[in-house]
């Protein structure tokens, strides 16, 4: 049977990078996206695009009905706790009621496909130093309308599956980063070196609390996750996703420092103090690792290395 694939989220960054990671492997691939989201992708003939906001439930069951996927690989979020405190209804109609549009259209399919669900490790909110790196049977704790929208959609899988067999699987995502990411520190390093090179910035980096740890994963290690769930994970399953070393804040900004060939000064700056920081964040991978065998297989130097390449060609 011929694999189609249906991403919604296809403009977002996991989600173009699970895109461009199934077009050379042969599968029919349907991106949703909200607006305009075909600008950044090759004109391939096992490639479409399809506007669909995940809130319009009727909209929502026509592309499912016309398309038939096989499998769908569900990325279509509002994804910013900062959002979500700012606005947490925005985030509740998109998250949890869009999320629920979507499965109760999957429900009614002949023949339902395997759905994989990008939720979070936000859904854990914080966890003691004895329970870290974190397992799947930790308690459910958010502290924020992001974090419970994740919970949401996590509980929604499982019911559904248990309710209705649809065959759903639920990857808890937790730091991931890589060419086109915003709004961690990583991309901030890279984004400002990037400036510095090309004389747009004085070469003085502004940074905030660098003594956290942190567990980034590759963007390509964690798509390659998402399909070895869809073909191997058990349904009505949840796994963690998560790279398996940490790396403490400082030390990714000295290693991309090293890598961009640039010199800058480090400075802290009040503004990018959050008022609090986890010490560490870091998951447990062993239970995606047994029942998969997904390893990541990319470094935080190649992980950093690709980011400076990106970020050089655009900025």
């Amino acid at each position: 049977m011929k694999k189609i694939a249906l991403v919604t989220g296809a403009e977002g960054f996991i989600g173009s990078h699970m895109v461009k990671f199934l077009q050379p492997r042969g599968w029919n691939i349907i991106a949703l996206h909200l607006r305009g989201g075909s600008a950044s992708f090759p004109k391939l003939p096992n490639l479409h695009f399809a506007q669909c906001d995940l809130r319009n439930g009727p909209r929502v069951t026509q592309v499912l009905t016309q398309y038939q996927p096989t499998h769908v690989f569900h990325f279509g979020a509002q994804s910013l706790p900062t959002v979500s405190w700012a606005n947490p209804v925005g985030t509740f109609e998109s998250n949890i009621m869009g999320s629920l549009y979507l499965f109760e259209a999957l429900r009614h399919l002949k023949r339902p496909p395997v759905v994989v669900s990008a939720c979070s490790s936000a859904e854990y909110g914080h966890v003691p130093a004895s329970a870290i790196p974190v397992t799947e049977e930790q308690p459910l704790q958010p502290l924020h309308p992001y974090g419970i929208s994740k919970v949401c959609l996590d509980l929604l899988a499982r019911e559904y599956f248990l309710d209705y067999k649809i065959p759903a699987v639920t990857l808890r995502l937790f730091n991931t980063t890589g060419p086109g990411k915003t709004d961690d520190a990583p991309s901030d390093f890279v984004r400002q070196l990037i400036r510095i090179k090309k004389g747009r910035q004085s070469p003085v980096i502004d940074v905030g609390n660098l003594k956290p740890r942190r567990a980034f994963l590759d963007v390509k290690d964690a798509v390659r996750g998402f399909y070895l769930a869809a073909l191997k994970g058990r349904h009505g399953e949840a796994y963690n996703l998560c790279a398996t070393t940490t790396h403490e804040i400082d030390e990714l900004l000295r290693t991309a420092i090293r890598l961009s060939g640039v010199k800058a000064e480090i400075r802290h700056v009040p503004r990018l103090m959050r008022p609090s920081d986890e010490k560490i964040i870091f998951g447990s991978t062993r239970k995606i690792r047994k029942h998969t065998g997904w390893r990541p297989m990319n470094s935080i130097e190649q992980t950093l290395n690709s980011m400076l390449e990106y970020w050089d060609a655009v900025a």
